[in-house]
């Protein structure tokens, strides 16, 4: 396992652990198995970007809150190279941060890239009404907010506030994307 992976780990146990919550109380918060949530948190398993989004919705924390809790240091600049990517074992997703979040500063950047013909889907937001704007860089991608689907092409921008349920299904060619968070 590589370092951010295992700090990663070591996070969500703490997280677990800072509520005061057994495993059994968070696999019930979450929706995620107790076997599956001691794997995580030691580390034997990476974590899908969907459960990713359950714990994050669990904890009332958005997911770049979460990186940004795992990442080394939170300096002004920070070039391609020191850009944490994370990719998810199932669906092949990546997610880098272009702009690690600040405590003093809303807004964040993300690139996202659905390889060909993949769906990501996230039962609830981490933080409801989170403004998000979508721009589509290449390819093809359906997004479907709390029941509404909206079919994006290269250039596209969707803007909205997350409210509920989420899903990103990419077409033939994958999509890859920058999501704005403010």
């Amino acid at each position: 396992m590589n370092n951010f992976n295992s700090r990663l780990a070591n996070r969500l146990a703490s997280l677990r652990q800072d509520r005061g919550w057994s495993l059994d109380q968070l696999a019930e918060a979450s929706g995620i198995s107790r076997a599956s949530l001691s794997r995580l948190e030691k580390g034997e398993v990476s974590p899908t970007a969907e459960s990713l989004g359950q714990l994050c919705a669990a904890y009332a924390l958005p997911m770049s809150r979460l990186m940004m809790q795992v990442e080394d240091s939170h300096a002004p600049l920070v070039t391609a190279a020191q850009q944490q990517l994370w990719r998810d074992p199932t669906t092949g997703f990546e997610r880098r941060q272009i702009s690690p979040p600040a405590p003093t500063l809303a807004g964040e950047v993300i690139a996202g890239y659905l390889p060909p013909e993949q769906t990501i889907t996230y039962e609830s937001p981490s933080r409801p009404g989170l403004e998000h704007h979508l721009i589509l860089q290449q390819g093809a991608l359906q997004l479907t907010l709390s029941g509404k689907t909206h079919a994006l092409q290269a250039g596209d921008c969707l803007r909205y506030h997350l409210t509920g349920s989420s899903q990103f299904s990419s077409g033939p060619q994958g999509a890859r994307y920058i999501l704005v968070l403010i």
